[in-house]
């Protein structure tokens, strides 16, 4: 196979591959006082030189470690004819490109620069035994503050394919976020390519999200403030640029070229925050080979759907005829009763050995297969689609039965408006809400729930999420709340969910109609699950199960719910460690769509949760 590495964005800091935990050392400390400087680069030293042993044990021969540098700092730029400053990495939007390989150890020293708070988020990566490097701010750790810096130590273990890093405080990821490249190991190869094929890498592909005139975090404080929904964003966005269909953008529009007769293997991630995306590439025809860092049996489409939060892997083979093509993705709205974002983002296909008349002559040609916003059909139908390759070299292991089942019911609805003196302009003069099994989830203001649970502190949190919802009835009946059969009402709370180690776990996220049915994206932290069912409607316990996909289901980490219906996931409850589990809109993360599931040591010594490092930020 004849793999050539195209130039994507490519960091300021090179990526060093040497194995040195003294040199990361000086930097995550480079913020503390001198008279315990040299204290703490000696315990740090010592920390990252055992724990990346012990994190990579016998069987990780030929892995190597990967020192990144982020720098989180705001800049100046301008689109849509409008010059805003934002938060990013390295001074780069989207931010720079982590690779490196199945089994590798990344270290990224994160140094804050910036005017808030932050967090990092290895998206998809299942981080085995080490929730400290997990990102989301008060779940496992509390967030880096300005002048501050936090070396985050990012364990790859089954993960193959493309996923990425975000910011996981606020409304940040807008813009703090860039992928993550993930090889096969040396000496293996893609499975889905022959030796003699020559295949090449296009840039990862990034859809989001850009508001022309608002920051979005102070969108999401106006959203809190006021308890209404957030104003949609302006434009969808192709690696930070919404393309020549946009006022000013012209120039900035991301171009790619090919060669006729190549193969290029497209990396698409949707870092969006409020959508998820259908995308197309005019002229041609994609196949899916992977999706969250997991091969899939390849199949050919005309259109991707990618939640917010996923990755696909996808090939595409260059035989067009020599023009231009468009490369476009649009949101895929399932709720149109609320506002969204209905623009569509673009970037260029051209073929670098086409005449220059060709390339230039003629307008490029628009994906005709591009599905309509609210074409929910579409959606399901590419997702019905997805199933694991499930081959000897890349093997499943499906629970085949569940120690603990859990029935999951997604809601947007509202809580009171009873601090004083407020005004809440959310539906029925209440504020906007959203929950799981009824219970709103509520952030720790002043702890985080990792470090409450391995040092016993009591009062952070309520070990009792409750296994289903607490009444049950048509979920999806539109009528729910004009019927008075359920209140739109919910409560908040810190509840979690404690399994037992090595459990298999079935859940089964069902959507409901409590404030409008939705497709929902379901990210869970520290694990790849299966999606052994989904369907439409309510979902039936006695009748759905028998029709589940234990052979070959897809292997994921979000999945998306379908609107009006249901999708149930099994995993092995094998990480120990205190995990987040959360809907990937982050206005519903912060209306409360989410819980936490803590995965007890098992009694083995490489079955016991990591110690934390004597780095980690304090709150």
């Amino acid at each position: 196979m004849n793999l050539k590495k195209i130039r994507d964005r490519s960091p300021p800091f090179r990526p060093r591959r040497t194995p040195n935990p003294v040199t990361l050392a000086m930097g995550a400390v480079a913020a503390t006082a001198p008279a315990v400087l040299l204290l703490r680069f000696l315990q740090l030293g010592v920390f990252l030189a055992l724990g990346v042993a012990a994190a990579l044990g016998p069987a990780a021969q030929g892995s190597r470690v990967h020192h990144y540098q982020f720098l989180i700092e705001k800049v100046d730029v301008t689109k849509l004819c409008r010059q805003r400053s934002i938060l990013t990495v390295n001074g780069q939007f989207p931010g720079p490109t982590i690779r490196a390989r199945r089994g590798d150890v990344v270290v990224v020293n994160v140094r804050n620069h910036g005017d808030k708070n932050i967090t990092i988020h290895w998206h998809g990566v299942d981080q085995p035994r080490n929730p400290w490097s997990d990102g989301p701010e008060y779940i496992t750790q509390c967030p880096i503050q300005p002048g501050a810096a936090f070396a985050y130590r990012v364990i790859l273990s089954q993960e193959e394919g493309t996923l990425w890093w975000h910011a996981h405080t606020g409304f940040d990821r807008a813009t703090v976020h860039g992928a993550i490249v993930v090889l096969p190991k040396h000496g293996t190869a893609f499975p889905f390519v022959q030796s003699a094929t020559a295949m090449e890498e296009m840039p990862p592909i990034i859809l989001g999200e850009w508001w022309r005139n608002d920051d979005a975090n102070q969108l999401l404080e106006d959203a809190v403030r006021t308890g209404r929904d957030v104003k949609p964003s302006d434009a969808t966005t192709i690696n930070g640029e919404p393309g020549d269909l946009f006022p000013c953008s012209k120039p900035g529009t991301v171009r790619v070229r090919v060669e006729r007769g190549k193969t290029y293997l497209l990396r698409v991630i949707n870092a969006g925050l409020t959508n998820d995306m259908f995308f197309a590439v005019a002229g041609h025809r994609l196949t899916v080979v992977a999706t969250d860092a997991r091969y899939a049996k390849p199949f050919p489409v005309d259109h991707l759907m990618v939640a917010s939060g996923q990755t696909v892997d996808a090939l595409l083979h260059a035989a067009g005829d020599g023009g231009r093509y468009y490369m476009a993705a649009r949101a895929f709205a399932s709720n149109t009763n609320v506002d969204f974002n209905n623009s569509t983002a673009t970037s260029i296909v051209e073929y670098a050995d086409a005449p220059p008349a060709a390339r230039q002559g003629r307008p490029p040609v628009f994906p005709a297969t591009l599905p309509a916003v609210d074409d929910a059909a579409a959606a399901e139908a590419y997702t019905a689609r997805l199933r694991s390759l499930a081959s000897e070299a890349h093997p499943i292991d499906v629970p085949a039965r569940a120690d603990e089942r859990l029935l999951v019911t997604m809601a947007v609805n509202l809580l009171p408006c009873v601090a004083q003196n407020a005004t809440c302009t959310g539906p029925r003069g209440g504020r906007l809400a959203a929950s799981l099994n009824n219970v709103s989830f509520q952030n720790p203001p002043a702890a985080d729930i990792l470090g409450a649970y391995y040092r016993g502190r009591s009062g952070v949190y309520d070990a009792d999420f409750p296994n289903g919802p607490p009444s049950l009835f048509n979920f999806t009946d539109p009528g729910i709340p004009a019927a008075g059969l359920v209140g739109p009402f919910t409560e908040r709370g810190t509840r979690v969910k404690v399994l037992e180690h090595g459990a298999a776990v079935e859940v089964v996220f069902q959507d409901t109609a409590v404030l409008g049915t939705e497709s929902h994206p379901m990210h869970l932290h520290g694990f790849s699950f299966y999606v052994v069912g989904r369907g439409l409607g309510n979902f039936d316990e006695a009748r759905d199960p028998a029709g589940y996909n234990l052979v070959d289901p897809p292997r994921q980490n979000t999945v998306a719910v379908p609107k009006g219906g249901w999708a149930a996931i099994r995993f092995r409850a094998t990480n120990p460690g205190v995990w987040f589990m959360h809907c990937h809109f982050d206005r519903h993360v912060v209306w409360g769509m989410d819980t936490v599931f803590i995965v007890k040591d098992g009694k083995a010594p490489q079955a016991k949760m990591m110690q934390p490092p004597p780095n980690m930020p304090k709150c």
